[in-house]
């Protein structure tokens, strides 16, 4: 049976920065019973207490003897450790010039003294729900392309490949008129294009040379597969994803699998991560081939124009061929 003393306070921490020991005491009478708070009576503290204990909150005083508010906000903000730590303004100062100047610093939201405890709550507990919401977007981003890696590592050694490819894929959306929103949706979604391969056999994934008919079936069925791992959904990063794998291996002549999609029937998703798939793996080296020159990729791009891909979208990826050079340079399987 576990002691009181081996319990783990899950609370979140806040740190409570104000140079009048009457102002942290009000705050600590507000907030202890939902929070663990640290206290800090000058700006040099603050930062020290903000780089050990990476608090999900700062309250902070604006007039403070030696660095101001400003200046402890700004230098946290600088500071990319802790520059994602919401910080909201606890002050005297109402006019609307200095709440300007504590959003151009970066704060996130201004408490004008004297406090009122309700309001102090609800702004707490308002924005570390924002912290919340944002920690498990990025852990259900970082899970979406963990899982594409796992099934790049299958078919290549370093698992770049999902990397550039959802640079390029990014890059052409944005070719297209995109929203930068829009188009890192996809940057996001495109690592699941072949999770699917998890389930095919690895005698087929890295055979070296050519494939039967009959591999070319269990091939073709991770599409299938990467469906169903991925489920269906409403809508969102994994909705799109299930769309991108069950579309990417699709043809613009409808030649393609698994439905034999042709043209703008095919999902837009689909088209594009078709054209920076193909276009890294040809550039690639794979178990059956060395890397394709850049030049010999594009030629075979064009030449499939309108036949296994959007014509347009070929046009647009050519059009941005020095972003997408510098992806493949960033992302080099040397660099592995």
């Amino acid at each position: 049976m576990m002691t009181s003393s081996e319990i783990r306070d899950e609370r979140p921490v806040v740190l409570c920065v104000d140079d009048e020991p009457t102002n942290l005491q009000v705050l600590r009478q507000v907030l202890q019973q939902d929070y663990r708070l640290l206290f800090a009576r000058d700006g040099a503290r603050a930062l020290e207490l903000a780089a050990a204990e990476r608090p999900a909150l700062i309250l902070l005083d604006v007039m403070m003897p030696g660095m101001t508010g400003y200046q402890v906000c700004s230098a946290l903000k600088a500071d990319a450790a802790v520059a994602a730590i919401p910080v909201i303004f606890v002050t005297a100062l109402s006019e609307m010039d200095d709440e300007a100047r504590g959003f151009e610093v970066g704060a996130v939201d201004y408490i004008v003294k004297p406090l009122r405890p309700a309001i102090v709550r609800a702004r707490v507990r308002t924005h570390l729900s924002l912290v919340r919401v944002e920690e498990l977007r990025e852990t259900r981003l970082q899970i979406i392309q963990r899982l594409g890696l796992a099934a790049e590592y299958k078919d290549n050694e370093t698992g770049l490949h999902v990397i550039r490819m959802s640079h390029y894929s990014r890059l052409l959306a944005l070719a297209c008129g995109w929203s930068e929103a829009s188009a890192d949706d996809l940057f996001h979604a495109a690592p699941m294009h072949d999770i699917g391969k998890i389930g095919v056999p690895d005698s087929i994934l890295r055979k070296n040379g050519a494939l039967t008919p009959e591999e070319w079936d269990v091939m073709r069925g991770h599409v299938d597969i990467g469906a169903r791992i991925i489920g269906e959904h409403d809508g969102g990063l994994l909705a799109m994803a299930a769309v991108i794998a069950r579309s990417h291996h699709e043809k613009w002549d409808g030649s393609g699998y698994p439905q034999g999609l042709a043209g703008e029937a095919i999902p837009i998703e689909g088209r594009i991560v078709a054209i920076a798939d193909v276009f890294d793996a040809l550039t690639s080296v794979r178990p059956y081939k060395p890397a394709w020159p850049v030049e010999d990729a594009c030629a075979l791009l064009r030449e499939q124009r309108g036949r296994h891909f959007d014509p347009e979208l070929v046009d647009r990826f050519l059009d941005c061929l020095p972003e997408v050079l510098e992806v493949k340079a960033r992302w080099a399987e040397t660099a592995a």
